[in-house]
């Protein structure tokens, strides 16, 4: 038996499950289950931006309010991302000042809470993904604004699952509330003055040791049954569940595995895996969105700035595990695809293993996710392969944007690389600080 096996899942029922495959139809999802709810609904997200999207979606979750005084409506997004403006702004109040003007606008219960994960946002932040509404589980690794919402033109593509489980519900909502809303180190982000976190630094430790001990609430998990569903928590190294999971499905995979990540950079750990796996002769597919899918990436005919050196860093990366494994690529083992629509990005992780677990999660198979992020996951066990026609068809409708790479020299070297980028990556790796840099993206 698994270790992930020895509590209980809940027990689901295939029909209360689905996929959804395109960011406008997640969107209008959003909205119309927060339309339609009666008792809760619960968010977390790394940031609700303050544009279009962000402004629909808050101004929605204000009106369920004032239509339904007793639902129950908590935000929860990381502390210091709402707290500042974009990359390259001035200094503002950030997003934190639209939920201060629409609480002062509407008066009504919906609350706004900020995680502090760290210090700084470069050293940790909260990348919890799953909204409950009611007894629904909406689970995308997408945050709320424009492109992830596909509001406008672009679009950054994730994954879309919702899952009707009162248990998973109330796992997660009890998660939330025991140990985040109930913590001083987590205050309101929709009343001025904002707290600053000199306020909560005291705070802010006692809660971060106690999310190191901390897990979902399974106590009412049934008898395993042929589909079932499970939460895992990932945050810090030593007891860090999540990562334990992911490495256990990466370790267990008998025939083949399927991994979604936008970013290419793996930690050592499952590196290590995965060449023990391709040495095995068993089938790997990774799916990895091209640099100019990036949400980092700019365009050469745009001014640049230094973290746009940032995808053309993980395509170096992926350049040298391609030289490495090029045997198992001509073998046919390795199947490596790189995403690109236009102007659109690439957002999606996860795990596919032999047709018969997947692991939903904002996980990034990255080492900032495996030691400095709170991180959480979905894992869905389908021994009869009664939702083979949902994951299907997600990659089916994944790899329609995607080219399958032959070997290293389909994708460019240092020497195609604009100047500034070439300036950058060059220092970095003459000073050897590139595999410190490594560590934090």
């Amino acid at each position: 038996m698994a270790f992930w096996q020895d509590n209980a899942g809940f027990s689901l029922e295939a029909n209360k499950c689905s996929v959804l495959t395109d960011a406008k139809h997640y969107h209008s999802e959003l909205l119309s289950l927060i339309g339609k709810a009666k008792k809760r609904i619960y968010i977390a997200a790394l940031y609700l931006q303050d544009d279009s999207a962000g402004q629909g979606v808050l101004t929605a979750l204000h009106n369920a309010s004032l239509q339904n005084p007793d639902l129950e409506i908590k935000v929860l997004v990381d502390f210091h991302r709402a707290q500042r403006g974009l990359i390259g702004e001035a200094k503002s109040e950030g997003n934190a000042r639209l939920y201060c003007d629409y609480l002062e606008k509407f008066g009504s219960n919906v609350e706004v809470f900020g995680v502090p994960v760290k210090a700084k946002e470069l050293f940790g932040v909260l990348h919890l993904k799953g909204f409950v509404i009611d007894d629904t589980v909406l689970y995308s690794g997408a945050s709320i604004n424009d492109v992830y919402l596909h509001q406008a033109d672009k679009y950054r593509l994730d994954r879309y699952f919702l899952i009707e489980n009162t248990k998973l519900a109330n796992s997660f909502v009890s998660f939330i509330d025991k140990y985040l809303v109930s913590s001083e180190g987590v205050p309101r982000l929709d009343t001025r003055p904002l707290p600053s976190f000199i306020d909560i630094k005291l705070a802010q430790k006692k809660l971060m040791r106690s999310l190191k001990r901390a897990n979902y609430d399974m106590s009412e998990g049934d008898e395993f049954s042929g589909l079932n569903v499970r939460a895992f928590l990932g945050f810090g190294r030593r007891t860090n569940k999540l990562n334990r999971l992911i490495k256990a499905l990466f370790d267990t995979t008998e025939k083949e595995l399927i991994l979604y990540t936008p970013y290419f950079n793996f930690p050592a750990p499952l590196l290590r895996s995965l060449r023990r796996l391709l040495k095995q002769g068993k089938s790997i597919t990774i799916v990895v969105g091209d640099k100019t899918a990036n949400d980092f990436y700019i365009s050469p005919d745009k001014p640049f700035s230094r973290i746009g050196a940032l995808p053309y860093l993980y395509e170096s990366i992926l350049l040298k595990f391609l030289k490495s494994q090029r045997k198992y690529i001509t073998q046919g083992n390795l199947n490596v695809y790189l995403w690109k629509d236009g102007d659109n990005s690439f957002h999606l992780k996860g795990i596919n293993k032999d047709n018969q677990v997947h692991l939903m999660t904002g996980h990034n198979l990255n080492p900032r996710a495996w030691g400095l992020d709170i991180e959480n996951g979905v894992l869905i066990e389908d021994r009869e392969q009664e939702l083979k026609s949902y994951i299907d068809a997600e990659k089916e409708s994944i790899l329609a944007h995607c080219r399958k790479l032959s070997g290293p020299e389909d994708i460019e070297t240092l020497q195609d690389y604009p100047a500034p980028v070439q300036k950058i990556l060059g220092q970095a790796k003459r000073v050897k600080v590139d595999f410190i840099i490594k560590k934090f993206i």
